[in-house]
């Protein structure tokens, strides 16, 4: 089949391209600038069109796949529709490429994309040969995208716009439930629906894994027709990775394995996490600046996943000061989960936020990084709100030295003000 995916860089587009080319379609693509993902697929005989334009779609296209990113009057949408070319989004192309095969999907408001990876790393050194499709680049695998069994699928589902439903898993892992995707999700209890009807969709002979004694998700598995598996209790071995929340999703994936394949022995798993050495924007260190500061990264763009994640950094260096970059994702997350924000960001020595990362959203007035560092400012008066990367990367290289820990986190392209300080 001839496909054309727009907003090919997009992480889980850029691993379902890898799928497609290894069942042998013909693959083109495109996206608004180059990233690592957009480089990946160079590298793997893929072009990625930098930019939207009609002239993108190659003549005989049969469907065309877009991101969530990607809006209906973009021209290359428009021109599919005006050829009559079928679309499709991500996942509801996803739940295509899977449906009738074994998956296995990992779920939740945080925890996702490692436990998806730590899930595919043990079936693989375990010999179970997966095919996965993860929310990250894996250090393991050096992709998004994992080459197995065309029968057996690990795969991420967001529930944002309800995407899990569209995957039929026989295992859902269900890490955790809070309120998040707030333009979507207008309570905490509508998506506690959304993820009900998810667990309602496994089958008899299927499990769902998660912690059945979490308030939060009691309600969600209440009338399962499948077994419930808690991994809360689960032993797992020491792990490369930093974080009680690491362990948490250590847990959840080795209790997934097993609900999937009973037989493996508790000493192979554990063997495989041990190895496991996570995933791009995972708590990733990148380096030490020429003042000598250490400089991490990472996706976490919830106020808790904040939390955890300072907490983990804290402890890994409890004799540093701390520099959060924090890059806001989405004006509803920023207003919705305001105050939680403000808390938890002035628990770090010293904050730097960046504008509002607006992704598929309009500003909203009065939503604002300078309004949230005001309300930050109330707890820890050492936080600033520039307008810039160049501005951030000034101040760092001037104010930072060893004594210093600087972390980028949000889920926008924060990341790059990680590299250049360690780059330059």
């Amino acid at each position: 089949m001839k496909i054309h995916m727009i907003g090919v860089g997009g992480i889980g587009m850029s691993a379902l391209a890898q799928l497609y080319l290894l069942n042998g379609d013909s693959v083109s693509g495109s996206d608004r600038e180059a990233s690592p993902t957009t480089e990946l697929l160079e590298k793997k005989g893929l072009h990625v069109h930098i930019g939207h334009s009609a002239s993108n779609i190659p003549e005989g296209a049969e469907l065309a796949v877009y991101s969530d990113a990607v809006w209906a009057d973009t021209p290359e949408r428009m021109r599919a529709s005006e050829l009559g070319i079928r679309q499709v989004s991500y996942f509801e192309a996803l739940g295509e490429a899977t449906r009738g095969r074994t998956t296995l999907a990992v779920t939740g408001t945080h925890g996702k994309t490692t436990t998806t990876a730590m899930l595919a790393h043990i079936l693989r050194e375990t010999g179970k040969k997966p095919t996965a499709i993860v929310g990250s680049i894996v250090q393991d695998f050096g992709s998004n995208f994992l080459s197995g069994d065309p029968n057996l699928f690990v795969v991420e589902g967001c529930e944002y716009k309800d995407h899990v439903l569209k995957l039929s898993p026989k295992v859902l892992v269900l890490t955790n439930a809070e309120w998040d995707h707030t333009d979507w999700f207008p309570t905490f209890a509508s998506m506690q629906e959304m993820f009900r009807k998810a667990v309602m969709k496994i089958p008899a002979d299927g499990a769902v894994v998660t912690n059945p004694n979490d308030k939060n998700i009691s309600s969600i598995i209440a009338g399962a027709l499948c077994r419930v598996a808690d991994y809360t209790k689960e032993f797992v071995p020491e792990l490369l990775l930093e974080g009680e929340f690491n362990r948490m999703n250590a847990r959840a994936a080795k209790v997934a394995a097993k609900a999937y394949a009973p037989e493996l022995q508790d000493a192979d798993i554990d063997a495989a996490l041990r190895t496991f050495k996570g995933t791009w924007r995972r708590f990733e260190y990148k380096g030490i600046t020429e003042s000598g500061a250490r400089i991490y990264d990472d996706y976490a763009h919830h106020p808790t996943a904040i939390r955890e994640t300072l907490s983990a950094l804290r402890a890994k260096h409890p004799d540093k000061k701390i520099t959060l970059v924090f890059h806001p994702h989405l004006y509803t997350r920023t207003r919705d989960l305001f105050g939680e924000f403000a808390e938890e960001l002035a628990k770090a020595d010293r904050v730097i936020l960046v504008p509002i990362y607006p992704a598929r959203e309009e500003p909203i007035p009065g939503i604002t990084s300078d309004s949230l560092a005001e309300e930050i400012a109330k707890k820890n008066g050492n936080v600033l709100s520039l307008h810039s990367f160049d501005e951030i990367e000034a101040d760092l290289r001037k104010s930072s030295s060893a004594k210093d820990v600087v972390m980028t986190i949000g889920a926008g392209d924060i990341y790059k003000v990680a590299n250049n300080l360690v780059k330059n």
